[in-house]
């Protein structure tokens, strides 16, 4: 996606055009899976009633001028009772084009918009690796990004 923004009125008079922006996807790809269920087959016997738990994260790097991996890392640990039914660690990867944006819009796309893009993969392919595992279907609920981002600007501000 590229957009040009111009402008009426340069200093000579003459229409001018914005820095250029553009945004897009490159690859998307798993870097890191695994998928542990070190209580099988036992578990198997147990009447299922899990407790799952989501652990997210996200990291960004700079591999060239305007160009980022955004990398998506997710852990869910299924329970039952004290005993781990599976563990699954994801790290979900893509690269993006990100140029021409402010800086100030530039860390809520890597932190909040980017993430969004790579989660319905990452959701897919856990859902896949419950399933090969015997398990009964497992689909993650959406998740806001947008509001993680947010709590994590705020955990900054305050401390300083």
């Amino acid at each position: 996606m590229t957009t040009d923004n111009v402008k009426p009125n340069g200093q000579d008079g003459q229409p001018t055009v914005e820095a250029t922006r553009e945004f897009t996807i490159q690859k998307i790809f798993i870097k890191d899976i695994s998928f542990e269920t070190p209580n099988s087959p036992g578990i198997f016997t147990q009447k299922w009633e899990p407790t799952v738990n989501l652990e997210l994260g996200t990291s960004a790097r700079l591999l060239a001028d305007g160009v980022h991996e955004v990398v998506l890392a997710l852990t869910v640990t299924a329970k039952l009772g004290d005993k781990t039914a599976y563990l699954i660690e994801a790290h979900q990867a893509g690269i993006f084009t990100v140029r021409g944006f402010p800086e100030h819009e530039l860390a809520p796309m890597l932190g909040s918009f980017c993430p969004n893009i790579l989660f319905p993969f990452a959701r897919e392919a856990i859902a896949e690796l419950v399933s090969k595992g015997g398990f009964p279907q497992l689909i993650l609920a959406p998740v806001n990004f947008d509001a993680l981002f947010a709590q994590h600007l705020q955990r900054v501000h305050e401390q300083g």
